[in-house]
């Protein structure tokens, strides 16, 4: 897999497409048959719903596919790190930029972390504090928010 392919909006993955990414990412290349084999009884889903799932991610670009004999072998270029990161970071942009802090601070209380995360998560924290601003202004179209008011 190449890193830093770029995930853009269009390219939208659904949470049912998200399972059977995550099939993808652990396993590198598999069949529509290996996918059903991990998904069928966790989700409940038909091999005719894995297919189409399959088909949906060759649509938007995020699957290929090649033929080998009589099967296809369904791969990516996006790896779950990047594909991850842009989501978080686009749901941080759907929300008034004066919120994020506390959205990350419930994601932190919200999630089970090991000590080593929590290493990472002050590293980042302490980085972060040299650039920091004294204060984060709303930049929301008037009406989308409410933190003006009072």
């Amino acid at each position: 897999m190449k890193e830093n392919c770029k995930i853009d909006k269009k390219q939208h993955i659904t949470d049912a497409e998200w399972e059977v990414m995550r099939v993808v990412w652990a396993n590198s290349e598999v069949t529509s048959k290996f996918v059903s084999k991990v998904l069928c009884e966790k989700m409940n889903w038909k091999q005719a719903t894995i297919k189409t799932l399959l088909n949906r991610l060759l649509e938007k670009n995020i699957l290929k596919k090649r033929e080998i004999g009589n099967k296809y072998i369904y791969s990516t270029d996006f790896t779950e790190k990047e594909v991850a990161n842009s989501y978080i970071l686009g749901t941080f942009d759907k929300i008034c930029k004066t919120k994020v802090g506390e959205m990350i601070g419930k994601v932190i209380e919200n999630s089970e972390l090991s000590f080593g995360d929590l290493d990472l998560i002050l590293k980042a924290v302490e980085k972060k504090r040299k650039t920091a601003v004294k204060e984060v202004l709303c930049d929301c179209v008037e009406g989308q928010c409410n933190c003006r008011e009072g």
